[in-house]
């Protein structure tokens, strides 16, 4: 399918709510916001021509994401932004200062979330090697509870595990057993599924940690947000139309097409190829 310039769609009267992500795994925190808010038009981009943006640096990724923002503000009449991906919530959105409408990240809701939820004061923070290193989310809960002592541990081969919907298999509990061994042994009692494909993982990660243990989704945590955002601001969808879902992505559609449905158990769901 060759690429085609991104232009609003005449059959979008009312405004959206615009997710960016660096490709695939935002369509969690899009699930959350379609489960949450299910009256709201959401307009969803992913950058799959230059995934994975967690071997690129802050400067390249923050260019990456106002690109992303900016298709979206500029074709479509979005009231509403999330950048729905760790690594850019990190990297980016400390840069981009204000652009016309509310804008929201994944770290500071889960962070919100794990600083309210910890009763023994000690939080796990799992993710990709990238947002571990860039201690987002420490600072993010620190600054909230400085009583608060983190831990975070990289979890590199969850991301191909939800990919591949090897999610719930013994692969998997393994891996979970091997990388959350040291959070047993620090004795936390929230962890933060720090990267939009963990939740993928949510039953094999909980059967590993234990029931004492709470698992803070910042796909739903963000997707409160939204709702709260939207509520403040008047800008909530009273219902009345069929809400509408589109997908927009750089490259290789189909490719995305089989983690999304797979994602969301939607074997409806289509995509558009543009260009930002």
């Amino acid at each position: 399918m060759g690429k085609k310039k991104v232009i609003g769609s005449e059959e979008q009267s009312r405004p959206a709510i615009g997710v960016f992500d660096s490709g695939v795994g935002g369509v969690t925190v899009a699930g959350a916001i379609y489960r949450l808010l299910p009256d709201e038009d959401v307009i969803y981009l992913g950058d799959t021509a230059r995934v994975p943006y967690g071997n690129k640096s802050s400067t390249t990724v923050t260019r990456f994401t106002k690109e992303g923002i900016n298709c979206l503000i500029t074709n479509f009449n979005i009231k509403l932004m999330v950048v729905a991906c760790n690594t850019a919530s990190a990297a980016a959105l400390p840069q981009l200062g204000e652009i016309g409408i509310p804008l929201l990240g994944v770290i500071e809701p889960g962070a919100k979330a794990a600083a309210a939820a910890s009763r023994k004061r000690r939080v796990g923070v799992i993710g990709t090697r990238t947002t571990i290193s860039s201690g987002a989310y420490h600072a993010a809960i620190r600054e909230i509870a400085p009583d608060i002592v983190t831990f975070g541990v990289a979890c590199p081969l969850f991301v191909p595990l939800a990919e591949e919907d090897w999610g719930d298999t013994d692969v998997a509990h393994l891996a979970a057993s091997h990388y959350l061994a040291g959070l047993r042994d620090a004795d936390v009692d929230v962890v933060v599924l720090g990267c939009t494909h963990y939740p993928i993982l949510r039953q094999t990660i909980a059967n590993v940690l234990g029931k004492a243990v709470k698992l803070v989704d910042s796909a739903e945590e963000t997707a409160i947000a939204v709702r709260w955002t939207l509520h403040q601001a008047n800008a909530l969808n009273s219902g009345g139309e069929i809400a509408r879902r589109r997908y927009l992505v750089t490259d290789a559609p189909q490719e995305f097409l089989v983690v999304a449905r797979r994602f969301l158990r939607d074997e409806g769901l289509v995509a558009e190829q543009v260009e930002l």
